[in-house]
């Protein structure tokens, strides 16, 4: 039976209007933080009410052959574990996850709130739309259309977690414990990335890797007036600046750490200049900066390449510090920063905390106490090539669909997933996409999901589905 891309187009525009889109919006509902930035999530019940929230959505699609199961390993954040029988040969695994990252309300804009879904269209505003309430939703979506048309589908294994925000740290041994019940799959797919615009399908051939922790600086056991210890007591926050200068030039941005960096093959120079070409400004005009800011490449591909391909730090977080109302003239104890380096795919994330443990601790300024505190690693991700007809048919999908063929790209961000996935069934195809694109601001205020993207992808994945059988 040949697949009719129209008729599921219209299906999708109803299941997503009718279905999902409701659904969603109560998701967005819940804060449910990630268990890195909610320890006492179990307490708070969020993250379970995320999964009964998406099974009890699951109960009313009519996806024949469907089973699901919540799964717990001791005190760990659960995961829930989605099969559908297939009607024809093949095995695929999909991913996405429910916990969110945190948000501050007084950031958002007017008449817009993280824990309030808001329609604008195209939009749908709120915390964990686009990052990546819609995954799971999408995914078995995907799967409906096609036994609704007929069409043959390979087995289909949903695997959804509640650590990802966090860096997946609770994922692995989940992992080993359901290795029978994820087959051996022909394909991983994974609906937590996206690309350049909203007008390509867009596929994710790699992800950098994350390497985070807390630099903590102590000098003093207490407050000291800061007339009586200026010149004596070298502060806290002045060691902070002397050990960032040992993993980043603050002039240029560049990490020091060579275990982070990666030589960077002129392949992915050509790429990067090809994806110049068609984003031309785009990229850089995304984003929220002050009029005055310049960026800090030259060009767009320099951009692009840094973005994906070189290792960056960022300070996500200080403690030690009272607000700028409150801060009386006092030497502080104590300066505590949170580090998040980007490493580009192949560097050893778990490598590469060690030699910052040992640059940022060892022979500590003035002799303070000086401790590296690591919180997570994970590795960044390369996809090999995908298979001929799966190509062709998001190829074919893409085309009628947009009018446009699908694009290659990368992304800066990471997804443990993928590399551990990638370890664990090296054979597999990967492909690795979603809604994610300009201005949805993921992670940050006025979050947002492109709808008509998301509806449009949802066709896309059905057809890349049923190529595997």
């Amino acid at each position: 039976m040949a697949m009719d891309l129209g008729y599921l187009m219209d299906r999708s525009d109803e299941i997503w209007e009718n279905s999902i889109l409701p659904s969603l919006s109560e998701f967005i509902g819940i804060k449910a933080l990630s268990p890195l930035f909610e320890p006492d999530w179990a307490d708070l019940g969020e993250l379970d009410a995320t999964i009964k929230l998406f099974c009890g959505w699951l109960d009313e699609q009519g996806i024949n052959g469907m089973s699901y199961e919540t799964h717990r390993i001791d005190d760990l954040s659960p995961v829930l574990l989605v099969t559908i029988e297939g009607t024809g040969p093949g095995e695929v695994v999909l991913y996405s996850h429910l916990d969110k990252q945190p948000s501050k309300p007084e950031l958002w804009s007017e008449g817009l709130h993280p824990l309030r879904a808001v329609r604008r269209d195209p939009w749908l505003y709120g915390r964990g739309s686009v990052d990546d309430g819609y995954g799971g939703y999408l995914c078995a979506t995907s799967i409906r259309l096609l036994q609704e048309a007929g069409l043959p589908h390979p087995r289909c294994t949903m695997i959804i977690e509640t650590c990802e925000e966090s860096g997946s740290f609770d994922l692995p041994p989940y992992l080993e414990a359901l290795t029978d019940q994820l087959g051996d799959p022909d394909m991983v797919v994974v609906m937590d990335s996206g690309g350049p615009d909203y007008d390509h399908v867009w596929v994710t051939e790699a992800l950098r890797g994350l390497v985070s922790g807390t630099l903590s600086v102590k000098v003093s056991h207490e407050g000291i007036h800061s007339g009586n210890s200026g010149g004596s007591i070298p502060s806290s926050f002045r060691i902070q600046r002397i050990l960032l200068d040992r993993v980043e030039d603050s002039a240029t941005g560049r990490v020091l750490i060579p275990e982070m960096h990666v030589e960077i093959p002129q392949g992915v120079r050509d790429k990067a200049i090809a994806l110049s070409e068609i984003v031309g400004g785009s990229i850089w005009d995304q984003f929220p900066t002050v009029d005055s800011l310049r960026q800090a490449s030259e060009t767009t591909e320099d951009m692009i390449i840094a973005m994906n391909w070189e290792p960056t730090l960022s300070i996500i977080g200080a403690d030690g510090m009272p607000s700028v109302q409150v801060a009386g003239n006092v030497l502080r104890t104590n300066t505590d920063l949170k580090l998040s380096f980007r490493i580009p795919p192949g560097v050893d994330s778990e490598a590469a905390l060690a030699c910052a443990k040992s640059v940022l601790e060892d022979d500590p300024p003035y002799g303070a106490e000086v401790t590296f505190t690591p919180d997570s690693c994970a590795d960044g991700f390369h996809a090999p090539p995908l298979d001929g007809s799966v190509s062709d048919a998001i190829h074919d999908a893409s085309t009628e669909l947009t009018g446009l063929p699908p694009l290659a790209t990368w992304t800066g961000g990471t997804i443990p997933f993928m590399a551990m996935m990638q370890g664990k069934y090296p054979k597999a195809m990967f492909l690795c996409t979603g809604s994610s694109g300009p201005g949805n601001n993921a992670h940050g205020p006025d979050e947002k999901l492109h709808i008509p993207s998301s509806k449009r992808l949802t066709v896309a994945l059905s057809a890349t589905i049923s190529a595997i059988c």
